[in-house]
């Protein structure tokens, strides 16, 4: 049975041959680990294995992996549909936010978003 570390290893290896053949940068793909429904420890032993960046679509799963892991830096992307009354969670609690698919939800986002907090990445 493979491990998450050997996973991860096998798909940085996969990504890395289809840079090289499409002729792209080094750096120029990131993995990004889906955690929906994974248990933290399953996101802890993906970061002992170098893994910094989480997508989650659920948002209140998301916050209690957040508090859970708190004492790690992660990264954390928000990937799943956006519903207006949870702009403001997200804002405070992600790094980066993939499926922003009208104006007013990135406004509500921008607007939300901690004077403290880096600007959101969309």
């Amino acid at each position: 049975m493979s491990t998450i570390a050997d996973n991860i290893l096998q798909v940085g290896s996969r990504i890395q041959t289809a840079i090289q053949a499409a002729h792209r940068p080094e750096n120029s793909v990131q993995l990004l680990a889906v955690s929906k429904t994974k248990p933290a420890a399953a996101l802890r032993e993906a970061y002992a294995a170098g893994l910094r960046d989480f997508g989650e679509n659920y948002l209140q799963e998301a916050l209690g992996k957040q508090l859970e892991l708190a004492d790690l830096p992660l990264i954390w992307h928000f990937i799943g549909p956006i519903q207006s009354n949870k702009t403001r969670a997200i804002a405070e609690h992600f790094d980066w936010v993939h499926s922003v698919d009208r104006l007013k939800i990135a406004q509500r986002l921008s607007e939300q978003r901690p004077a403290e907090l880096p600007p959101l990445n969309i």
